[in-house]
């Protein structure tokens, strides 16, 4: 539990440093050695690392006073933090507060930031003159927009429907969680991957040659 749930807030608020590399390149590049500097990089990321691990760390100890007198069966394919508790005879107000909270300020927080970052971005982007540096700029930003669209959709549902609905079927939110879990980090070397020219030159050459050869086994 304590494993899984460290680095579903260390992937949002990663998420979220990105937009904010995005936001001084794109909106303030004159000043982008001032705040993207490795110090100002390395202690934002510190930050969330120590509050990650922290605050995981409290929420997964308070698990401890719960006591289980009936079924013990999670719906989950792991301890996952909501049907555990959900289980416990006793009261689980404190581990549903917790829960609630950490996943408004985990998800929403940087969600937020991310969105913001892109209204302003977008507004630098349609500034300028050129079309031709419109389109370099919002390039640069599409790998991390389809990231964060991986990861915030299926996280989002479960933990935001799931925890304050409770109308969530359990095989929808085992399998929202196995996409949240797997899809982005799977992707995340494809899509960066997919900037280099050379990469991306071979990669269309090999789909070119794959249409081609399926075509010619249909035409005989």
């Amino acid at each position: 539990m304590y494993v899984y749930y460290t680095f579903i807030p260390l992937e949002s608020y990663s998420l979220a440093i990105l937009a904010y590399d995005r936001l001084i390149a794109i909106c303030f590049p004159l000043r982008q050695n001032v705040f993207n500097t490795l110090p100002v990089m390395s202690c934002l990321i510190g930050v969330t690392w120590v509050y990650s691990l922290g605050i995981v760390a409290y929420s997964t100890a308070i698990m401890t006073r719960l006591s289980f007198c009936n079924s013990v069966r999670v719906f989950s394919y792991f301890c996952d933090y909501a049907p555990v508790f959900r289980l416990a005879c006793n009261d689980y107000t404190l581990q549903w507060s917790i829960a609630s909270t950490s996943s408004m300020v985990n998800l929403m927080g940087p969600l937020t930031f991310i969105l913001l970052s892109y209204v302003i971005i977008l507004v630098t982007v349609f500034r300028m003159k050129s079309v031709n540096n419109r389109m370099k700029a919002l390039a640069t930003c599409i790998e991390h927009l389809v990231l964060v669209a991986v990861f915030f959709t299926p996280i989002l549902i479960i933990f935001l429907i799931g925890l304050y609905v409770r109308s969530i079927d359990p095989d929808q939110r085992v399998l929202s969680l196995s996409l949240a879990s797997c899809i982005p980090p799977c992707i995340n070397s494809v899509v960066y991957s997919l900037k280099t020219k050379e990469i991306r030159t071979r990669a269309l050459a090999l789909v070119k040659r794959s249409f081609d050869i399926t075509r010619t086994s249909s035409s005989l």
